[in-house]
């Protein structure tokens, strides 16, 4: 059996620092907008995703990659989110099993009441406290991670400018 590759002190560091920031982080997100909106961050993610799609729709297994979620737990949420009224859910003609989720009035007004306290907290979390050369870093670093990683959500969301 192979030499495990240990973290040298840097390294170390760096992940241990990467962790806390992780945890403080979503922590930070998850209360806001479950004190705010009464939601938690993935219902959140999927109305968001839902209202950028084209028509607001999108397939149930499309949604479950670009949320990167499980398709059993993409269900559960979106059933959650159906019994409130913010997504409904057609079959595919074409596609007896397919379904595709559909962002409601009703969802689109939900974003626009959470949106300003959302994106207030994500500002006090992470971006008040980097410059903007730590900006380009933290992109840079994480689109870096995603990809080295295997993420499969569409790659045109990590570019910029």
């Amino acid at each position: 059996m192979a030499e495990p590759r240990w973290l040298n002190e840097q390294e170390q560091q760096a992940w241990r620092a990467f962790i806390a920031a992780q945890r403080v982080v979503n922590t930070r997100i998850e209360q806001q907008l479950q004190r705010d909106a009464g939601i938690p961050h993935t219902y959140y993610e999927i109305l968001v995703r839902l209202s950028e799609a084209p028509d607001g729709r999108l397939r149930m297994s499309g949604l479950a990659v670009a949320t990167q979620g499980s398709r059993s737990r993409l269900s559960h949420a979106v059933n959650r989110l159906e019994q409130a009224g913010w997504v409904r859910r057609e079959g595919i003609e074409s596609d007896r099993r397919g379904q595709v989720a559909i962002i409601t009035d009703l969802g689109r007004q939900k974003l626009v009441e959470t949106a300003p306290g959302h994106v207030e907290e994500v500002r006090k979390s992470v971006f008040d406290a980097l410059t903007e050369d730590q900006i380009d870093h933290l992109h840079d670093i994480c689109a870096t991670l995603a990809q080295h990683s295997g993420d499969t959500v569409d790659r045109a969301a990590w570019e910029r400018r």
